[in-house]
């Protein structure tokens, strides 16, 4: 039922879910050190072509956004392009915004902020999701989310950049790697490393050992 961007079950339309199929689950929580919003496409059988391109698209806008160095007090629409491209591309587009502020232990939706031409200007501190999609009615969506902070880039003016805080890794079963550009590579190689140093020793904190091999497994270079 993720073939719909907002969707609310409903008795008459939930049903069982199935391994062959591909799996959208926006996740999230309100804790007294910060709020999250995380979404995550899974697929545990055999995607078709279109799936498997379409999630790899929905992918490269994600981290062309996250890798972005813009200058300082740029507005999100100008920016939203990004999260985009690699759909537009090949004629496939979603149908809702790109991102939104994201208070801290407040709301999940926070205005001002966010990708939208009524958004203010992005400034350092600002938290925003990061959330491309792609959805065919009938069939399956997709939508790759994460909580993205504003920061000072290093360059010699002062521009901005994100840095992405969700540390979930994305599905390989999805990712067509001849799509990716060395640098999409070497991009998601970096995250995986930042997720396997930092979320890693917790799991081994907590004695969680299947979900820590399944970490590292989906960590791989």
């Amino acid at each position: 039922n993720a073939a719909l961007a907002h969707y609310s079950p409903t008795n008459g339309s939930s049903r069982t879910l199935f391994a062959g199929e591909m799996y959208l689950f926006d996740t999230g929580g309100q804790y007294l050190d910060g709020t999250t919003d995380i979404t995550r496409t899974v697929h545990w059988g055999q995607p078709t072509p279109l799936q498997k391109e379409a999630y790899t698209r929905v992918l490269m806008g994600n981290i062309d956004l996250s890798r972005l160095v813009f200058p300082s007090n740029t507005a999100g629409r100008t920016v939203e392009s990004f999260a985009r491209r690699a759909l537009w591309d090949v004629g496939l587009n979603y149908g809702h915004g790109t991102g939104h502020g994201i208070g801290n232990f407040l709301s999940v939706h926070e205005w001002p902020v966010g990708f939208q031409s009524n958004n203010v200007p992005l400034a350092a501190g600002m938290f925003t999701s990061i959330e491309p999609g792609y959805y065919r009615d009938g069939e399956f969506g997709i939508r790759i989310e994460d909580i993205a902070l504003v920061v000072e880039a290093q360059t010699k003016k002062p521009f901005l950049t994100f840095e992405v805080v969700s540390l979930v890794p994305y599905d390989r079963n999805l990712i067509d790697l001849s799509l990716l550009s060395p640098e999409q590579i070497q991009y998601l190689n970096s995250y995986y490393k930042k997720i396997r140093e930092r979320v890693g020793p917790e799991l081994q904190r907590q004695q969680l050992e299947e979900a820590y091999q399944w970490l590292q497994e989906s960590t791989k270079p």
